[in-house]
């Protein structure tokens, strides 16, 4: 699993085309202040190690949202990190989880629409810490 996280005071998301036939047909705009924003890219070996991956990224997302005092986070399915990936239907089982997860500790969650293009709008904070890249 590859994350590219981000601090962002603003972030605005926008469905323009959908891309994947298992996709919901109808999509949502996400809208947010002070978030932390994951673009993620689940690849197939992490099919083989799914508990110890989502403990990773649960992890991680946790750390950097602690370092912004935000319980505020956006996923963004970005297959452009890799060559390697997972199923769909693997990463849509895997990222209820790991929405679920969140929310258990009290996280706000929210998803771009999995399966479709996505135009955005985003602000990235200065510190260095507001741009982190993992290899899970």
């Amino acid at each position: 699993m590859k994350l590219l996280m981000f601090f962002c005071p603003k972030f605005h998301s926008i469905p323009y085309e959908r891309v994947l036939s298992l996709a919901e047909e109808k999509a949502h705009e996400v809208d947010v202040k002070d978030a932390v924003v994951i673009f993620y890219q689940l690849e197939q070996r992490d099919e083989q190690q799914r508990k110890k991956i989502l403990n990773k990224a649960l992890k991680n997302i946790k750390w950097l949202a602690g370092k912004f005092n935000t319980k505020k986070v956006v996923l963004h399915s970005f297959n452009h990190l890799s060559t390697s990936k997972a199923s769909p239907e693997f990463a849509i089982e895997f990222v209820k989880d790991l929405v679920a997860r969140l929310e258990n500790t009290e996280y706000y969650v929210l998803e771009t629409p999995f399966g479709w293009l996505n135009g955005w709008t985003m602000s990235v904070a200065g510190e260095s810490l507001a741009k982190v890249f993992k290899d899970l």
